[in-house]
């Protein structure tokens, strides 16, 4: 506490300290008494003044008042208090006042809708959707059991490719962020789903009325030391500039990543470059004579530029390269009864990618037959020129350039096996940015082309063709808000083979969408 705050308190007490010398002026020292003691206790409650502090002041003040009641003592004994006027008595009040309101103010004792200042360091978000989706397969699809197995004799785990399927879903997500130091922040994210798909937030409602499971979708801490650079680690948000077609919207990076963005506070630069470096395990797995698989990993990086050549238009552009270490599946051995290239197999598949039978016994047990090395470039536009309606087109281009055309063929068993490693996606959108508003709106067209082996089919779109890669077709849909934050929407995706076996599914997703 400033010096100025204890002047003032030393002096109400050394003049309440004495007895004063009628009643009239004892009820008076006596209720300027009571307050004095009133305001130490509050400063010691709200933690601006320690106990012991408090304590010192008081005997400073008693030894105030007791010298000055020496000084007027007569030779009767009678003690005579100084007469201290109106004005004076009036002064100390408003200047205690004043004291204790400046620093009411300041930490808001009188507001009642104040909250502690670490509640202002903290921020939720979260959001709720209830889907009813209907998927509707080709009748080209191979039907029956025996088709079922041919699909799982190529690596595509189906239990339906024919009759449709009609689902009522839900979404529920809640995060928190908290800000540690000007520095340093920490979050986390609860949402529904499972542990057993990465690309999937949903809950499929008809349970027999069981409760959901409720997840920890992130868990993460982040550091800021310079505007420029951010770091983060932990179970964190996609860290790169991205479409779908590479990178599911549900999915989150397990492992830490960097951003540099040298320009990212100027208000001139029209030009802001940005590049994002990570380093994901994908595996942890633990060898040993009898397991001879090594750990997983994802290498990213990614270099890119802002471009804003005028107040109506915004330019996004990423280049980026993923490099997969040790997911390519090795050919079983039994020895002694142990398989020690069974965690060579992928831990979770959707569907599309390159497989071969790992295990000698012809199990079942696939591993990806190909290595993914990929280079990735995006760009998106944001054209402003009717605000607030917008114009956005992106688009996304993927290729596998670290495909072995030898080595996958060899393993798959199959002579002149071809390579498709060509992926890219289109989209264009007109409306508003967000549903904030409410009538805001929003629709969109666009068309997407993935071979098999582009990218990795266990962390791609998991709505297109159901999930996967060996995909094509369109998608389109629309948005429009009900009311602030609250907003309906609709999607519908027709896709089909590229080169695989035969299987179409058009997929309708309606939504009911509230965030906050």
């Amino acid at each position: 506490m400033k010096r100025t705050h204890i002047k003032p308190l030393v002096l109400a007490l050394a003049l309440v300290a004495a007895s004063p010398a009628n009643a009239d002026e004892r009820q008076q020292l006596e209720a300027l008494r009571a307050t004095t003691f009133a305001i130490l206790d509050a400063l010691v409650e709200k933690g601006i003044l320690t106990d012991e502090v408090a304590k010192t002041l008081v005997k400073q003040a008693e030894a105030k008042g007791q010298e000055a009641a020496a000084a007027t003592k007569a030779d009767s004994g009678v003690v005579r208090v100084r007469h201290v006027p109106e004005s004076v008595k009036k002064e100390i009040r408003e200047h205690l006042r004043q004291e204790i309101v400046a620093q009411a103010k300041t930490e808001r004792w009188g507001d009642v809708n104040a909250v502690p200042e670490w509640v202002d360091r903290l921020k939720w978000e979260g959001d709720i959707r209830v889907r009813q989706q209907s998927d509707m397969f080709d009748s080209g699809n191979l039907k029956g059991q025996l088709g079922i197995s041919q699909y799982q004799f190529a690596g595509i785990n189906l239990n339906n490719a024919e009759e449709d399927r009609d689902r009522l879903r839900v979404r529920a997500r809640l995060g928190l962020t908290a800000k540690l130091s000007t520095t340093v922040s920490s979050g986390f994210r609860l949402s529904t789903g499972n542990t057993s798909d990465p690309v999937s937030t949903n809950q499929t409602l008809g349970n027999t009325a069981n409760k959901y499971s409720l997840m920890i979708d992130r868990a993460f801490l982040k550091m800021e030391p310079w505007e420029w650079l951010g770091v983060s680690g932990g179970r964190i948000p996609n860290p790169f500039f991205s479409t779908d077609l590479v990178w599911d919207d549900d999915l989150n990076f397990e492992g830490i990543a960097a951003t540099f963005q040298p320009l990212a506070r100027s208000q001139t630069a029209t030009l802001k470059p940005f590049t994002t470096l990570g380093f994901f395990p994908l595996q942890e797995i633990e060898s040993s004579p009898n397991n001879l698989a090594k750990d997983k990993w994802l290498y990213g990086a990614q270099v890119g530029v802002d471009w804003t050549p005028s107040l109506n238009a915004r330019w996004r552009v990423g280049l980026a390269y993923y490099d997969y270490r040790n997911i390519t599946g090795v050919a079983d051995t039994i020895l002694d009864g142990k398989a020690p290239y069974s965690s060579t197999a992928p831990q979770f598949r959707q569907k599309g990618n390159s497989v071969f039978d790992i295990s000698e016994d012809s199990s079942g047990q696939f591993g990806l037959a190909a290595k993914y090395r990929l280079a990735n470039l995006t760009a998106t536009v944001d054209l402003a020129h009717f605000d607030p309606l917008h114009i956005i087109v992106s688009g996304d281009v993927v290729k596998n350039i670290g495909y072995e055309s030898g080595n996958t063929a060899a393993r798959m068993n199959s002579p002149g096996y071809e390579a498709k490693t060509l992926g890219w996606q289109g989209r264009v959108a007109v409306g508003m940015r967000d549903m904030r508003q409410r009538h805001n709106w929003q629709a969109y067209l666009g068309y997407r082309y993935l071979e098999r082996d582009a990218v990795l089919d266990a962390f791609t779109d998991s709505d297109f063709r159901l999930g996967g890669t060996d995909a094509k077709g369109y998608f389109l849909g629309g948005m429009y808000a009900l009311e602030s934050n609250t907003w309906l929407s609709a999607k519908w995706l027709s896709a089909d083979e590229i080169d695989g076996l035969p299987f179409s599914v058009d997929v309708l997703q309606v939504d009911l969408n509230a965030k906050f």
